[in-house]
């Protein structure tokens, strides 16, 4: 089982945000989710760097926050499908805003992120 390092830090919405939110692909999956995409193998399909692995334990911690529901059909084989909760669809404004943010300041973000660090003879 898996122990934090860590102790959780809860003191304000910033940080409840982040122990929701924080994980490379979990603002991706809820976005896709919301456009109506549902099954694990669509999903991957959207987000093909991300392991089946790693997605999969996102989409746990979705769910165990509560922003995703998880219904697993009765067949063979067993078909899983994931839904926005209504709690869930309310973060969707809010990725909105900020990906449009992202799309606002594109250059500036990318040549911010691409900058070369400074080597110890340039300080």
């Amino acid at each position: 089982m898996y122990e934090r390092k860590i102790p959780l830090n809860l003191n304000c919405g910033l940080d409840l945000i982040g122990e929701v939110l924080y994980g490379k692909w979990k603002i991706r999956l809820l976005w896709f989710i919301n456009e109506g995409v549902l099954r694990p193998s669509e999903l991957q399909r959207k987000i093909p760097d991300a392991s089946r692995r790693v997605l999969n334990i996102q989409l746990k911690e979705l769910e165990q926050h509560e922003l995703v529901s998880k219904i697993i059909y009765p067949q063979m084989p067993p078909k899983v499908e994931y839904s926005l909760t209504d709690f869930g669809k309310t973060l969707i404004p809010i990725i909105s805003a900020l990906g449009n943010w992202g799309d606002e300041n594109e250059d500036r973000l990318r040549k911010a992120i691409l900058k070369q660090p400074l080597s110890d003879n340039d300080e």
